[in-house]
């Protein structure tokens, strides 16, 4: 149910809102009872900092970056009355560790899903577009994160921080995060991404990049459900028979299996049926390996532009990475459980913020949700967040409704289309300014 709809039916009637309730229209509270019940932290104690109180705390944490995590619950008052309106830190480090990492992970996994389920996402001959690829997150440099996710290393030992290796399953259109998988640096993104086949919709297009050509998970994801294809770059050296020569520039090839493939993958055949489309850009010949074998549906044209919306799960990761986390690289938590319940609230409060953009251009098909500015319309919900007050809660759809029209008002200028962005390897920045030779000095 969207957001603006859940904020009529909450307060049609009401007069007076107590902190938590201020955001169960953001989280619906049948999502946070059912994950809280599946993870077994569900209590019927009430606490001055409630289950529902903890998890805006954990969302606060990638919301207000600057703020110390002691102080968000605070800044959100989200707590229950009592003798002293601030919330104690240790209280807050209770309180996580009491939540743990199952629940955020489990409310991030439903909303998604019911998000997706209940709106209206562009589609490309009549499917949903969507996006896969990996990204890391470095944790603090402990022992204990260490020993869980691991790091680069060198003959004098550890290297570098310790290092979460994340894949995720994306809409393109939206940027809204379907499912997101993520365990140490020494599982591959393969794996991570086979764990995301439980996610894949029907009538859907996975793009890859391609580095996840494996011919069995590529079967198992078309496999996956009705109509779920996948598109990828050809690998150079791609062997392959042709089947059906289409035109000059497309054909329906057959690609043969390996024993050890098919060893690893139960369910692999030996030979699969796949698309091989080639095409010319700037004096260069690029190809693109897909399962949409039927061309009447998807045209020669229409799929050689397609693969370029790949590159939209990089913006959503530049949006969390450089966004909500304003470019600091290393995560707060210190212990492994919490800094994975701090990963499942960075994409949750990516979520949310792109749940409150999907409001904003509902009524307004011209304008695509990734046109906006997520930066500014991501200031403008941590306002919103904070400023709206608890004590004239009819009034609350409202203050909602001047948020969605001030969204409207973020729409980035058009996109410029001879505008390049070639990949460079620059230098690293340094701290001290360059030392001049004896020639300079004279």
């Amino acid at each position: 149910m969207p957001l603006h709809s859940l904020l009529d039916d909450t307060f049609t009637a009401a007069d007076e809102l107590n902190s938590v309730d201020k955001f169960k229209s953001f989280l619906d509270p049948e999502i946070l009872e059912q994950a809280f019940e599946y993870s077994g932290v569900a209590t019927v104690r009430r606490r001055r900092l409630p289950l529902e109180a903890v998890m805006w705390s954990v969302i606060g944490m990638s919301l207000f970056r600057n703020e110390p995590v002691w102080d968000i619950a605070s800044k959100l008052d989200i707590s229950l009355p009592g003798k002293n309106k601030l919330v104690a830190p240790s209280a807050l480090v209770q309180a996580r560790q009491r939540l743990g990492d199952e629940a955020v992970g489990r409310v991030f996994h439903m909303l998604a899903q019911r998000t997706f389920q209940q709106g209206a996402f562009e589609q490309w001959c009549g499917l949903n577009l969507l996006a896969v690829d990996g990204v890391m997150f470095r944790a603090q440099d402990t022992q204990d994160n260490h020993i869980e996710f691991g790091c680069e290393r060198n003959n004098h030992g550890d290297a570098a921080y310790p290092q979460i290796r994340m894949c995720s399953l994306m809409e393109t259109s939206s940027h809204m995060l379907l499912a997101s998988e993520f365990d140490s640096r020494k599982v591959g993104e393969m794996t991570l991404a086979q764990r995301l086949l439980s996610s894949v919709p029907d009538n859907s297009l996975t793009l890859f990049d391609k580095g996840y050509y494996s011919l069995g998970l590529l079967h198992q994801w078309r496999q996956k459900g009705k109509q779920t294809h996948w598109m990828l770059p050809a690998r150079k050296d791609l062997q392959y028979t042709i089947k059906r020569q289409l035109n000059d520039n497309d054909a329906v090839i057959i690609l043969n299996s390996t024993p050890q493939a098919r060893k690893k993958f139960d369910d692999l055949p030996e030979v699969i049926e796949a698309r091989l489309t080639s095409y010319q850009l700037d004096g260069k010949t690029y190809r693109v390996l897909s399962s949409m074998t039927d061309t009447l549906r998807y045209p020669y044209d229409d799929v050689v532009d397609v693969y370029t919306q790949r590159w939209e799960i990089e913006v959503g990761f530049r949006e969390m990475k450089q966004g909500l986390h304003q470019a600091r690289l290393t995560l707060r938590s210190k212990k492994p459980e919490m800094v994975r319940q701090e990963l499942w609230g960075l994409l949750l409060a990516y979520n949310l913020v792109r749940m409150a953009m999907l409001d904003a251009v509902k009524h307004t098909p011209d304008v695509a949700p990734s046109r906006l500015s997520f930066s500014l319309c991501m200031r403008q919900v941590m306002t919103f967040f904070i400023s709206v007050t608890i004590r004239s809660a009819s009034k609350l759809p409202e203050h909602y409704e001047y948020l969605l029209e001030t969204l409207r008002m973020l729409e980035l200028p058009n996109k410029r289309p001879d505008r390049t962005y070639p990949r460079v390897v620059k230098g690293l920045p340094r701290k001290y300014p360059k030392k001049k030779n004896a020639s300079q000095l004279n």
